[in-house]
């Protein structure tokens, strides 16, 4: 965990599986052993099954054995009738960076094990994700939520297997808590957790798929700093949004230049994704095959093109702005 060299003093999500309690105690530990504050647990009763106000109670109790502050954030809104993982995880990160924010914590753990990562790339690979969703879950990334992006997430587990950390709260004689939804084949990871069983029987175990995701993790990376490149060279401030040297972007290898305009896309807009990546390379080709005409919208931007007087730089720029009528998401807190 030290290696990860995160801010301190640090907030635990822990829904009271054996993940994200085993993390609870290994942190509790290490702070103890290092002479650091103690984390803060921080647990959601998400009202999704009758048996969430007990879980989520039942952390809190966990959590005062061991000594550790508990608070319990409850997920108000209406819930969804539909794509209810999706909506369930979004509203838990709100509501985590939320109290993240308000008491001054920058850093905040979560209890993502190997098995999540093999199982996130399976549900991407079946989605047709790029090469950004297959890299999977990175062990250091910023809060996924606009305006809480300040708050670090991090998952010192991604190493280890689910039935070791089962292990080692059984050494402890400590119980944990089955999550109703976890056994419910409605819900895609439910799917893919049970095909993972053949698949591990036929070879492809959970740790040549997460090492897939790292590999594939790498790559990003580099193709990241090359796209700050691209960004540095052609890419200025223009009024409220940004202008993009034409010549410079569509020159630019194509997986570089959609993530350049992706990234320019994002910061005006205030958007934690990208746009879809069909309607991007759409966007894209019009911008280089210059039939962008009067204009374009996407992702909240309007997308427009400027003819520069001789000398500027480049001829034509491509201008990034908020769409009018819609207001930008921050992006920092």
């Amino acid at each position: 965990m030290a290696a990860l060299d995160a801010p301190w003093p640090a907030a635990v999500a822990v829904s009271g599986g054996g993940d994200s309690l085993a993390l609870m105690f290994l942190l509790a530990d290490w702070a103890r052993a290092t002479g650091r504050e103690p984390p803060i647990v921080l647990t959601v009763d998400h009202g999704l099954h009758p048996h969430s106000r007990r879980h989520a109670q039942k952390v809190r109790e966990w959590a005062d054995e061991t000594g550790l502050k508990a608070d319990v954030l409850r997920w108000r809104d209406a819930k969804p009738q539909s794509d209810v993982e999706a909506a369930a995880r979004s509203a838990r990160y709100r509501l985590l960076g939320a109290r993240c924010r308000k008491q001054g914590i920058a850093a905040l753990y979560t209890g993502h094990t190997l098995d999540d990562q093999a199982e996130t790339f399976l549900l991407r690979l079946a989605r047709g994700s790029g090469l950004d969703g297959l890299s999977s879950i990175r062990p250091v990334a910023p809060l996924p939520v606009p305006a809480m992006q300040s708050v670090q997430l991090l998952r010192p587990l991604l190493g280890f297997r689910r039935e070791a950390l089962r292990r080692y709260l059984a050494e402890r004689g400590q119980e944990w808590l089955e999550d109703e939804m976890n056994a419910d084949p409605r819900f895609a990871r439910v799917r893919i957790r049970r095909a993972m069983v053949l698949l591990e029987q036929a070879g492809l175990t959970g740790e040549r798929i997460a090492d897939a995701a790292r590999h594939l993790g790498r790559a990003r990376e580099a193709l990241e700093v090359a796209t700050a490149a691209v960004l540095e060279r052609a890419c200025r401030p223009a009024g409220k949004g940004f202008g993009l040297d034409k010549a410079a972007l569509v020159s630019a290898p194509r997986e570089l230049a959609l993530r350049a305009l992706a990234a320019v896309l994002m910061s005006v807009s205030g958007q934690s994704y990208r746009p879809r990546f069909e309607r991007l390379e759409r966007l894209f080709d019009t911008i280089r095959e210059g039939s962008l005409g009067g204009g374009a919208t996407l992702h909240g931007c309007k997308i427009s093109l400027e003819r520069l007087p001789k000398g500027g730089k480049g001829s034509v720029r491509i201008l990034i702005a908020a769409e009018p009528g819609r207001k930008p998401r921050a992006t920092t807190s």
